[in-house]
């Protein structure tokens, strides 16, 4: 099965529609894949539910997509970083289903095991619980979360093989691995393509056994989401 594609958009080719749900990894702007976002942007599908830590900041990552109005509901944990996306939830443009980050993240992984639904205490006695059941386990109350699984997963890796093993580097392994297992087809853009064999199994992240297609993005832009600078000191003169 050939997994390699030319480019973002013939990897995404085929599998975008209106109203689909897709998983895009990163967390902030660390390890996003910014070309396949800019893809799914290029389709022009529209009214779609995207699962992410969050929504990038204006005018990078997911925030391109709300620009163009794309996005019709967000399932994230943290979205205090682009205006943009507080202009339309409150202007009720936007659909919002907030999740504590913990949460967010095994409800991703539990899609992706196969595990329909789970209990956790985060939230009980919160407006996170309102509507979820709630059962009392040793005493103590949990509230019912269901798993997450995306039409289509988008994720960046270091460096990946053309069968799809993929390595993740640094803070840039946060959402990818958990989000590949969780989409009925998983894409991944990789910085380094490399043939089978050459990646030592134990450093593989993420088996190609869950990675559907594959497009290999050289030297992608790292983005800094908050620069913090300070003078240098000035050594005193002798």
């Amino acid at each position: 099965m050939q997994k390699v594609y030319a480019d973002a958009s013939a990897a995404m080719a085929g599998l975008l529609k209106d109203g689909m749900v897709i998983m895009s990894g990163g967390f902030g702007l660390c390890g996003i894949p910014e070309a396949l976002i800019a893809a799914v942007k290029a389709s022009g599908a529209k009214d779609l539910t995207v699962i992410s830590n969050n929504a990038g900041v204006d005018g990078i990552g997911l925030g391109t997509l709300l620009e163009t109005r794309q996005i019709r509901k967000m399932i994230s944990s943290y979205v205090g970083e682009n205006k943009l996306f507080a202009q339309q939830f409150l202007s009720g443009e936007l659909e919002l289903e907030f999740t504590p980050q913990g949460t967010l993240a095994e409800r991703i992984r539990a899609g992706g095991a196969g595990i329909p639904a789970f209990f956790t205490k985060t939230g009980v006695g919160t407006i996170i619980a309102d509507g979820k059941e709630v059962r009392s386990f040793d005493g103590e109350d949990y509230v019912m979360e269901r798993g997450l699984v995306a039409d289509v997963s988008i994720v960046h890796a270091w460096k990946g093989d053309t069968e799809g093993n993929l390595v993740y580097r640094k803070t840039a392994r946060n959402f990818n691995p958990m989000m590949a297992t969780a989409g009925k087809v998983t894409i991944a853009e990789v910085e380094h393509l490399v043939e089978v064999g050459e990646i030592e199994p134990d450093q593989i992240h993420t088996p190609g056994i869950f990675v559907s297609r594959l497009v290999h993005v050289p030297n992608p832009v790292k983005h800094i989401e908050q620069r913090t600078v300070r003078q240098r000191a000035t050594a005193e003169a002798n």
